[in-house]
C-alpha cells in the first residue's frame, strides 16, 4: 500500500492533471471558465471570494516554499529551523484562516442561497467536496502537529519535502513517508486526488492568466423597463403650424446601458 500511495499515486495524479488540462484546452475552450455565479448572488460573494482566493494564494506559496526549497538552502542563508518554523506558522496561519473563512462563506452561499444552489451542478458538488476535504485536513494537520504539537512541531522538510522532490527525479523515496503523522498523510492523499480531477472541474480557471482582461470589452446590460416619451419634433411641428398636428407617438425608452466587466 505504501508503494502505491507514495510511489504510484503521485504519477497517476500528475499525469491526469497535465494530460487533462491539455485535453480540456484542446476540446473545451468555451468551457474553460470559473462559471461565475455573481449574478445569482453578490453580497456574500464580495466578502468570501477575495478572502478565499487571497488566502489560498498564500497557502500555495507556503507549500511551494516548504516543499520545493531544501532546508539546507535556508540554513545556508542564515535562517534557523526555529525562525523558519515561526514564519511559516504565523504567515501560514493567517493565510489558512483567510482560506477557511472564505471557503465557509462560499459553502454557506452555495447551500443556503436558492438561486446559487439551483445553479450548482453535480460536478460542482464533487469539486467543492474534494476541495473542502483537502483544505480542512491541511488545517487540522497544521493545528494538531505544528501549533499544538510538542517539541516545536513536526519538521516535514526532512521527510515530506524530500519525498516530494524525489518524485520529480523519478526516484520516489517511499521510505521517507513511513513515520509521517497520519494527518499529513491524509492531507497529501486528498491533495493528490484533487489534482487528478482538477482539469475536469471549474478549477481549470486557476491556470489561466488574465492577460487580456483589462482590454476586454464590457458586457452591456439594458433594462427591460420601458417608458414613453413624446416626440419633440412632432410637438415642434404642431406648434409652428398652429394646427393640432398628428397625434403624438409613443416610443419605448431604453435606460442607459450598465457597463460591467465580464466575470466569467
Amino acid at each position: 500500500m505504501n508503494l502505491f500511495l507514495w510511489g504510484v499515486l503521485p504519477y497517476i495524479s500528475f499525469t491526469l492533471l497535465i494530460g487533462g488540462l491539455i485535453w480540456r484546452y484542446r476540446s473545451d475552450q468555451y468551457g474553460w471558465t470559473s462559471r461565475s455565479s455573481q449574478l445569482n448572488e453578490g453580497r456574500i460573494l464580495r466578502l468570501s471570494s477575495p478572502l478565499f482566493h487571497f488566502g489560498i494564494l498564500g497557502v500555495a506559496l507556503g507549500h511551494v516554499m516548504g516543499l520545493v526549497i531544501p532546508q539546507s538552502w535556508t540554513e545556508a542563508m542564515g535562517v534557523s529551523e526555529h525562525a523558519y518554523h515561526m514564519v511559516a506558522i504565523i504567515g501560514g496561519g493567517i493565510a489558512g484562516l483567510m482560506t477557511l473563512v472564505g471557503l465557509l462563506g462560499l459553502l454557506y452561499r452555495r447551500i443556503v442561497k436558492k438561486s446559487v444552489r439551483l445553479a450548482t451542478t453535480r460536478n460542482d458538488i464533487i469539486m467543492y467536496a474534494l476541495l473542502s476535504i483537502a483544505i480542512f485536513l491541511g488545517a487540522a494537520a497544521t493545528l494538531t502537529t505544528q501549533i499544538l504539537g510538542k517539541g516545536g512541531g513536526y519538521n516535514y522538510r526532512e521527510t515530506i519535502a524530500v519525498w516530494f522532490r524525489s518524485i520529480f527525479m523519478f526516484q520516489p523515496d517511499v521510505s521517507l513517508m513511513t513515520d509521517v503523522p497520519l494527518q499529513f498523510k491524509l492531507h497529501i492523499i486528498a491533495g493528490l486526488i484533487l489534482f487528478a480531477v482538477w482539469p475536469f472541474t471549474r478549477l481549470v480557471h486557476v491556470v489561466s492568466a488574465p492577460v487580456a482582461y483589462p482590454t476586454r470589452p464590457y458586457v452591456v446590460y439594458r433594462s427591460r423597463r420601458a417608458a414613453t416619451f413624446t416626440s419633440s419634433r412632432t410637438r415642434l411641428d404642431a406648434s409652428s403650424s398652429g394646427a393640432a398636428g398628428p397625434k403624438a407617438q409613443s416610443f419605448p425608452r431604453m435606460t442607459p446601458p450598465i457597463r460591467v466587466p465580464d466575470l466569467c
